[in-house]
């Protein structure tokens, strides 16, 4: 059973920064596509990071790219997202999220597996 445990979130001002962390256990694969995610009640979900275990480009969409970044311990199956120079529209549950059964085509954001999200809240 693949688990992913997320902390880290909590209230900054605008301009301030905070970084996620997401725990993963439970996957026999080393290839899966994995990505945090954000969801504002009445919004559509969107992906603010995202890449694929197998290569070394991260995607991410402008609305952060420049300001969040993703990074990876492997040894401690963490997955961290750093979010820098936050704005009160960042303001969201972030989670992660992880498919093993993708094949590499990260592209949709319908990953199987996610965490129970943190909250983020960036005040003006």
């Amino acid at each position: 059973q693949v688990e992913l445990v997320e902390s880290g979130g909590g209230s900054v001002p605008a301009g301030g920064s905070l970084r996620l962390s997401c725990q993963a256990s439970g996957l026999t694969t080393e290839l899966y596509c994995m990505g945090w995610f954000r969801q504002v009640p009445g919004k559509e979900r969107e992906a603010v990071g995202k890449f694929y275990s197998g290569a070394d480009s991260t995607y991410y969409p402008d609305s952060v790219k420049g300001r969040f970044t993703i990074s990876r311990d492997v040894a401690k199956n963490t997955v961290y997202l750093q979010m820098n120079s936050l704005k009160p529209e960042d303001t969201a549950v972030y989670y992660c999220a992880v498919d093993p059964f993708l094949h590499g085509d990260c592209r949709t954001d319908d990953y199987k597996y996610r965490g129970q999200g943190t909250q983020v809240t960036v005040s003006s």
